[in-house]
C-alpha cells in the first residue's frame, strides 16, 4: 500500500505568488514525511487550477524534493504538440532524477478545450495519436508517424528521459469498462468514484493486470482533513470545501452550463458519498481502512490541502495523516494483504 497526494492547486482567495510558495512548502513536507507521489491537476481559465502549465510548477517541485515522485494528473494531450511535450517530459524526468510520473488525458471540460480552439468531438482520436507519438519520441529519440491529426517525418528528440524507456504513465479512470484498456496501455490509474464504483474498477483492473503479468498501481482519491479533534476537522473541512466548490463551479457558471461531472455542494454530502473524510486520526483511519479493504486498491491519494485552508491547518493535517493515520492503516491492512 502506497500513499500519495492529489492537488488541484485551487486559488483559495490568496495572492498567486503566496499560493505557490505555500504549496511548495507543503510539497517539501510530503517529501520529508515519506509520501510516495504528488499528482498535480491541469486546468485553464478557472480558479480551480492555478497550474495551467503544470511542468513549470513541477520543475520547482523537482528541486524542492529528493524522494517524492511527482507528475501531472493529467497533461491534457489535445492542448499540446506531442513532440514539444515529449521534450518537456524528458527535461522534467532528468531534473527529478527519474521521479516523474506522466498522467495523460483528453480533457473533460468542453469550455477549456474550446478556449484553445479544440473541438471536443475530436479529442479521443487526438489523444490516441499524441500518446503514440510521445512514446515513440521518448523510446527511440526519433519520430516517424503518419496519422489524421499529426504527421512527423524523422523528427528527433534530444531530451531523452532518465527512466527507460520512459516514465510510468497514469490515467484518471471513471468506469469499470475502461479497466482492461488501461492495463493494455500500461497505465497506472487513479479513481475518484464512490466506493462501489471504485471496487468494480479495481476488480476488473487487477484481474486484467494479473492476466497480462503487469505490476500496476490502482489508486483512489479522497478529500481528507485530519485534526486533533473531530470538531476541528469538520469545521476546517466544511469551510475549505465550500471555497473549493466555488472554484469548481466558476467556469461553468460563467458560461451558464452545468459541470460535466457534478460534485455535492457540501463537505457533509461528499462524506456521505464516501468521497471525503474528516476527523481525528483514529476516525479517519477507521473510515479509510474500511474503504480500502472493500475496494482493494493498492494506492491511496489524498487531497489534503484545498480551498482556504490556512498554513497551520494544512501542516497539521499532513503531519497527522503521515504520523498517525498511515502507520495505523498499514498495521490494519497488512494482514489482509498477506
Amino acid at each position: 500500500m502506497k500513499f500519495g497526494v492529489f492537488d488541484h492547486l485551487d486559488r483559495g482567495g490568496m495572492p498567486l505568488d503566496e499560493l505557490y510558495r505555500r504549496r511548495l512548502d507543503c510539497v517539501a513536507q510530503y517529501d520529508r514525511l515519506g509520501f510516495y507521489g504528488y499528482h498535480l491537476a491541469e486546468h485553464h481559465a478557472t480558479p480551480l487550477g492555478m497550474a495551467p502549465s503544470p511542468g513549470i510548477f513541477l520543475s520547482a517541485v523537482a528541486q524542492r524534493t529528493q524522494r517524492l515522485r511527482f507528475g501531472p494528473m493529467v497533461y491534457l494531450l489535445p492542448l499540446y504538440n506531442p513532440i514539444r511535450l515529449a521534450e518537456e517530459i524528458g527535461m522534467l524526468d532528468n531534473l527529478g532524477g527519474g521521479r516523474l510520473d506522466v498522467g495523460v488525458g483528453s480533457g473533460r471540460s468542453p469550455i477549456e478545450l474550446r478556449n484553445f480552439g479544440v473541438d471536443p468531438e475530436t479529442t479521443g482520436a487526438v489523444f490516441d495519436e499524441s500518446l503514440e507519438v510521445i512514446r515513440q519520441a521518448l523510446t527511440d529519440g526519433r519520430v516517424d508517424f503518419a496519422g489524421r491529426h499529426y504527421n512527423f517525418d524523422g523528427v528527433t528528440v534530444e531530451t531523452r528521459p532518465f527512466q527507460k524507456p520512459y516514465p510510468p504513465f497514469w490515467y484518471g479512470i471513471g468506469r469499470p469498462e475502461s479497466a482492461e484498456r488501461c492495463v493494455e496501455r500500461g497505465f497506472n490509474v487513479i479513481a475518484n468514484g464512490k466506493p462501489a464504483v471504485a471496487e468494480a474498477i479495481a476488480e476488473r483492473f487487477f484481474a486484467a493486470a494479473d492476466k497480462a503479468e503487469k505490476d500496476l498501481l490502482m489508486g483512489i482519491t479522497r478529500f481528507v482533513v485530519v485534526a486533533d479533534t473531530t470538531a476541528d476537522a469538520l469545521a476546517i473541512a466544511r469551510r475549505a470545501y465550500a471555497n473549493w466548490h466555488k472554484s469548481f463551479d466558476h467556469l461553468f457558471a460563467l458560461f451558464g452550463m452545468r459541470p460535466v461531472q457534478e460534485w455535492p455542494p457540501t463537505f457533509d454530502a461528499m462524506a456521505a458519498d464516501g468521497l471525503a473524510i474528516a476527523g481525528s486520526p483514529a476516525e479517519v483511519t477507521e473510515v479509510l481502512s474500511a474503504q480500502l479493504a472493500q475496494i482493494g486498491a493498492n494506492y491511496f491519494v489524498g487531497q489534503f490541502v484545498f480551498g482556504d485552508m490556512t498554513v497551520d491547518e494544512s501542516r497539521r493535517c499532513i503531519e497527522l495523516f503521515a504520523g498517525a493515520v498511515i502507520p495505523a492503516l498499514k498495521r490494519e491492512l497488512l494482514p489482509a494483504a498477506v
